[in-house]
C-alpha cells in the first residue's frame, strides 16, 4: 500500500498548474466520494495493525499534498487576476448600495406578525383560471360580485385571467390540504382600474385563512385586533362594520381611528377620523364544500388587506404611483427605516 501511495505522490508532484477544468477533475479523482483517498482509507482499515502506522503516515502526506496543490492553484489564479487593470484594493462606492422597497418592508412586517402565531406563507400563480379565482369562492358566472372586480382576461373564453385577489391561493391550498389550515398569502393582483394617486391596475394584497373545528367570529375579531395592535401600536382603536363578500358570511369591514389632527387626516378619513383598513368574515359553507371540506365539521375565517394602503399610512405617502416609478430620490428615503 505504501508503494501505491508513493506512486500517487510522485504523480501529483509532477502535475503542471491546473486549469479550472483540470481542478474539477483533480478534485473528483483524488477527493471525490469514490476518489483515490477514499479508496486508500478503505484499504487502510483492512491492514494488519503492525502496518497501519507507516501506511497512515504516508496517507497523511498524500492528503496534505493534494490540499496543497489545490490551494496553490487558487493562489495562482488570484495573482493572475490581480494583473488585470482592475485595482481590487480601491474602496467601494457605498452610495450605490440599494435598500429594501417600502412595499417589501411592510409585507415582510405583516407576514412576521402572523408567523408569530402559527401562520405559514403560501403563494400561487398570478395567471389563474375562473374556478380558483371566482367560482370556487362562491361567485358563479352571473354573480354581481364579479362586476366589483374588473378583470384582465387572457383568453376569449374568459377562463384564464390575471388574478384579481390572492384568495385564489387559498382555494388551491384548501384543495390540497386538510384542516387545520392556517396560512397567509401575499402577492400581486390585477384589476382594470384607472391609474391615479389612490388607485392602480397592479397592486399588492395579503390575505389570511384559518380553518379548524369550532372556529368562531370571536376568534376572528381577536386575531384582527392582535394584528392591528402589532402593526399600529397597542393604543389603536378599531371597529367592525357589517359588509358583504361572496366568500364569507357574515362579513365585516374593519376600521381604525386615524384621527383628525391634520388636513391630510380630514381628507383620507372624509372628515370622520375613521379609516377602512381591511375586510374579513367567516368562510361561507359553500366555499368549504367546493374544496371538499365538510362545513358541518370545520369552520374558519378569512381576511385581506392592501399592502399599498398600509404602507401609505405608515410612511405618510400621498401618491400610490410612487411605489411603481422607481424614482431613486423616493426610494433613498427608506434606507435608514426599519
Amino acid at each position: 500500500m505504501i508503494e501505491k501511495i508513493d506512486k500517487y505522490i510522485h504523480e501529483i508532484n509532477n502535475l503542471n498548474p491546473l486549469t479550472e477544468e483540470d481542478k474539477i477533475q483533480f478534485h473528483q479523482t483524488y477527493l471525490g466520494k469514490s476518489g483515490i483517498v477514499t479508496q486508500l482509507f478503505t484499504e487502510f482499515k483492512t491492514l494488519p495493525n503492525n502496518k497501519k502506522k507507516d501506511a497512515g503516515k504516508s496517507l497523511n502526506v498524500l492528503k496534505k499534498l493534494i490540499l496543497s496543490k489545490q490551494n496553490s492553484t487558487n493562489q495562482n489564479k488570484f495573482i493572475s487576476e490581480k494583473k488585470t487593470n482592475i485595482d481590487f484594493t480601491l474602496p467601494s462606492n457605498f452610495e450605490s448600495v440599494g435598500s429594501e422597497h417600502p412595499l417589501s418592508k411592510v409585507q415582510n412586517k405583516i407576514v412576521n406578525i402572523f408567523e408569530r402565531v402559527g401562520f405559514v406563507t403560501s403563494e400561487g400563480p398570478e395567471i389563474e383560471d375562473d374556478w380558483h379565482n371566482f367560482s370556487a369562492l362562491n361567485m358563479l358566472k352571473d354573480h354581481p360580485a364579479r362586476d366589483m372586480q374588473d378583470t384582465f382576461f387572457i383568453t376569449s373564453d374568459l377562463d384564464t385571467l390575471l388574478r384579481t385577489h390572492t384568495s385564489s391561493v387559498q382555494t388551491r391550498y384548501m384543495e390540497e390540504n386538510t384542516p387545520p389550515i392556517r396560512i397567509i398569502s401575499p402577492g400581486r393582483v390585477y384589476r382594470k382600474e384607472a391609474i391615479s394617486a389612490r388607485a392602480h391596475c397592479l397592486f399588492h394584497q395579503i390575505e389570511g385563512l384559518y380553518i379548524d373545528k369550532n372556529v368562531t367570529f370571536a376568534d376572528l375579531k381577536k386575531m384582527i385586533n392582535y394584528f392591528l395592535e402589532s402593526l399600529f401600536g397597542k393604543k389603536v382603536k378599531t371597529r367592525f362594520r357589517p359588509s358583504f363578500f361572496p366568500f364569507t358570511e357574515p362579513s365585516a369591514e374593519v376600521d381604525i381611528y386615524w384621527g383628525l389632527k391634520t388636513e391630510t387626516d380630514y381628507r383620507i378619513t372624509k372628515g370622520t377620523g375613521w379609516l377602512e383598513i381591511m375586510g374579513c368574515g367567516m368562510i361561507d359553507p359553500n366555499v368549504l364544500k367546493n374544496v371538499k371540506i365538510d362545513p358541518n365539521e370545520f369552520s374558519g375565517f378569512a381576511f385581506g388587506l392592501g399592502i399599498e394602503r398600509i404602507t401609505m399610512l405608515l410612511y405618510q405617502i400621498d401618491d400610490l404611483r410612487l411605489f411603481f416609478e422607481n424614482d431613486i430620490r423616493f426610494l433613498k428615503q427608506f434606507k435608514s427605516l426599519s
